[in-house]
């Protein structure tokens, strides 16, 4: 966790989930100054006593993603509270749970605007001051629904795509610059993810997914996350034996698609 030490670090879903359990493990990192938003003020609130009962230095930036006209205002923001960002962690998103036959347009929309636009918006907002400094690092969390088509999701599979797509190219542009680009790509974790997936509806599920509740508990999967942020790689996949369908795929697509037919999503 050195890598971390002394950095200023905005985490974007940090109310709950992946995003509050990477605050809380940063938090005993020495020097580190967190960022955390989301759009509930009073979680928020509660991550940054944890944070700081741990040692760190903790800012609260209430955010809400589907207002993508406010986010490069409150990129700024962030900035001038320590006068840069040194990581930015896209973690902030909404999953989906209806086929995309009974999916109104609306429901897609929103859901790029998200899990996709929001974190473009705040990305090209960070980016500049990392690129003059010759120093920083994107983080993207996307999810292994970004690597492969699956049944009930395609809204979030295809923002998910477009994510991998955009930090993949930014990757390339970014990292001789000193800029480096993370992309994670989680499977089954134990998070509320699924209690605010969108139904066709346009309401919350409002319910654990039995594959959610025997996920990878989210402390294992955030010590992976921030090791893999470390070591500066450009892409973890990380998750149980699911994450082994994304392998099937990129290397004998036929047989995914053989497997993927027989799964009943949830």
């Amino acid at each position: 966790m050195q890598y971390f030490s002394n950095k200023v670090v905005w985490i974007t879903g940090a109310s709950s989930g992946i995003g509050e359990e990477t605050a809380l493990q940063l938090a005993a990192v020495s020097g580190i100054q967190l960022i955390i938003s989301a759009r509930n003020v009073e979680k928020l609130t509660n991550v940054k006593a944890l944070c700081e009962q741990k040692g760190a230095t903790c800012s609260v930036l209430p955010l809400d993603l589907e207002q993508t006209e406010t986010l490069k205002k409150i990129a700024n923001q962030a900035i001038s509270l320590y006068g840069k960002i040194d990581v930015l962690i896209n973690n902030g998103g909404i999953s989906q749970r209806s086929a995309a036959v009974e999916t109104p347009i609306e429901n897609d929309r929103k859901i790029m605007e998200i899990d996709y636009f929001s974190s473009i918006i705040l990305t090209k907002a960070v980016l500049p001051q990392m690129l003059l400094r010759k120093s920083g690092h994107i983080v993207a969390v996307s999810s292994i629904s970004g690597c492969f088509g699956f049944p009930l999701r395609s809204a979030y599979c295809a923002a998910k795509h477009a994510m991998y797509g955009f930090f993949e190219a930014l990757d390339i542009e970014t990292k001789s610059q000193g800029v480096s680009v993370t992309i994670i790509s989680p499977g089954r974790i134990k998070t509320n993810i699924s209690y605010s997936a969108l139904t066709k509806d346009g309401t919350p599920h409002g319910k654990m997914d039995e594959a959610q509740e025997n996920g990878m508990p989210v402390e294992t999967c955030v010590r992976k996350m921030l090791r893999a942020i470390s070591r500066k790689k450009h892409e973890a996949l990380i998750g149980n034996n699911e994450v082994l369908m994304v392998h099937i795929y990129r290397k004998i697509p036929r047989l995914f698609h053989a497997i993927a037919g027989k799964i009943k999503a949830t």
